[in-house]
């Protein structure tokens, strides 16, 4: 019987393969367009009404004034001529009355009023076109003598003019071939305006004539442009300056976002390392007491060769519990308060505890001269910043150097403190990695010096920053924020 050989490699569906990583949300990207599509959006709307609202009103207001003035010279010319004031001007415009006696109205003296206000009308300053229509929409003179006597229906303003008793305007960017009453003499260039005017009868209940008035009042285009381009103008700088200030806010928000959850996930990580370590750490204490006893013991009864060994064994547990008391010491939560604390006191202290070691490695001490200053920490937690900062310098000049430790900056709020050695320094990679945990360059080093310098540094609002080069030294910079008694 065959036996089909047994393959080990699971059977995957096809289809299953591993999507490929979503790319994570840009916030800052999201917020920028669709802030400017809303301030575009609104900003275009804003400027469409106000610019129809301009024009609307700039028309209109021209319109009464045309309104307002014909009606002015109606008035005064029936007046010139003596005419009773029984009789309005609207009365005399329809020549084919001209047969029909009215009481009171010397016929040459209703053909002077009528001659002299037509003359006004033909002679308006921007006119294209003027008509006069009677009531039964016939057009009884205009500046167009090709149109007097022709009937002109199917026109809805007009009509609406006569039904409603009312002014009537419009404006056009285009005039219509169609239109019968829309002959002009001179073709209009851009915007012209479309004025019906009512002229009533003495007891003003009806229309008696209707007057229409095309203008092209060209300095009035002129401020509705002017107008127009400020209103365009003014809406695009306001939202360029609502969109940069938006932007602006949402921008700090995003890195203040960021910073706040690259600060989340680094607590996140120092809490589960230290409960690891926690853990180890206490693991291991009581097997090196017991280690270390044993060997104090043995040192106390046995004196022969074995004496160096033992004090071997001694040094490298009190090394080890120098190791867990630093790891311990980086990882747990600094809850201290921030008070002033005397920058040169707290520098000398570290000094003078390193006194002999500087000594004895041959490395030189370049101490420039402190200002007198205050800044925000802890005594403690600031000396143990200079003592890991003075220990690694000293480690990394194996064979003697220069220590100097200066102040590069100071103004009303920050100070910056720097110490640079010339030992042999770290390269580009070493430099990215110098403040991850558990990270070193020395041999037998434990990797969390620095870790709980930048830490200590950020938990009372100061930075750290480190340059290097391989072969040349490294710099570390101090920015202390200052107390305000300072």
């Amino acid at each position: 019987m065959d036996i089909a050989p047994r393959s080990d490699a699971m059977d995957v569906p096809a289809g299953s393969e591993l999507a490929a990583p979503r790319k994570p949300f840009n916030l800052l990207r999201w917020y920028a367009w669709v802030s400017l599509a809303i301030i575009l959006s609104v900003a275009a709307g804003l400027g469409l009404i106000s610019s129809r609202f301009i024009i609307d009103e700039s028309v209109e207001r021209d319109a009464l004034l045309t309104a307002q003035f014909i009606t002015s010279i109606a008035d005064a010319e029936v007046r010139h001529v003596s005419i009773p004031n029984v009789r309005t001007m609207g009365e005399l415009l329809d020549p084919r009355t001209d047969h029909m006696a009215l009481p009171g109205v010397d016929p040459d003296a209703r053909r002077k009023a009528r001659g002299e206000f037509l003359d006004h009308i033909a002679h308006l300053p921007d006119m294209l076109l003027a008509n006069i229509y009677a009531p039964d929409r016939t057009v009884i003179w205009s500046s167009n003598p090709a149109l007097i006597g022709k009937l002109i229906d199917a026109d809805d303003d007009l009509d609406r003019a006569f039904e409603y008793k009312m002014r009537v305007s419009a404006s056009y960017h285009n005039f219509e071939q169609a239109r019968a009453e829309q002959k002009f003499v001179t073709p209009p260039e851009q915007l012209f305006i479309e004025n019906y005017i009512p002229l009533f009868d003495a007891d003003g209940d009806h229309v008696m004539a209707m007057v229409e008035i095309y203008k092209e009042p060209h300095d009035l285009i002129v401020r509705i442009e002017h107008g127009l381009i400020l209103i365009w103008l003014a809406i695009t700088v306001g939202a360029a300056l609502v969109y940069i200030g938006l932007y602006g806010i949402m921008h700090r928000a995003a890195r203040l976002l960021a910073v706040q959850q690259k600060r989340l996930i680094n607590n996140e990580t120092y809490v589960a390392l230290g409960e690891v370590s926690s853990a180890v750490a206490h693991s291991l204490r009581n097997p090196l007491a017991s280690i270390r006893s044993s060997a104090e013991l043995a040192q106390a009864f046995d004196e022969g060769p074995a004496q160096r060994n033992v004090n071997d064994i001694i040094s490298q547990v009190d090394r080890m519990s120098q190791w867990i008391r630093q790891m311990l010491q980086s990882l747990r939560p600094l809850n201290d308060e921030a008070v002033a604390v005397d920058l040169p006191q707290a520098l000398q202290e570290s000094l003078q505890t390193y006194a002999v070691p500087l000594a004895r490695g041959g490395v030189s001490l370049d101490l420039q001269p402190l200002p007198a200053v205050q800044v925000l920490g802890h005594p403690a937690l600031l000396r143990q910043i200079f003592s890991s900062l003075i220990a690694n310098a000293l480690e990394s000049m194996e064979q003697g150097g220069r220590l100097r430790i200066e102040v590069v900056r100071q103004d009303r709020s920050s100070l910056i403190l720097r110490l640079s050695d010339n030992g042999k320094g770290m390269n580009e990679a070493q430099q990215r990695m110098a403040f991850r945990p558990f990270f070193t360059t020395k041999q037998g080093g434990l990797g969390v010096g620095l870790v709980l310098v930048k830490r200590i540094m950020e938990r009372f609002g100061g930075t750290v920053r480190l340059s290097s080069s391989e072969g040349h030294g490294t710099r570390v910079s101090l920015n202390f924020r200052l107390a305000k008694s300072t």
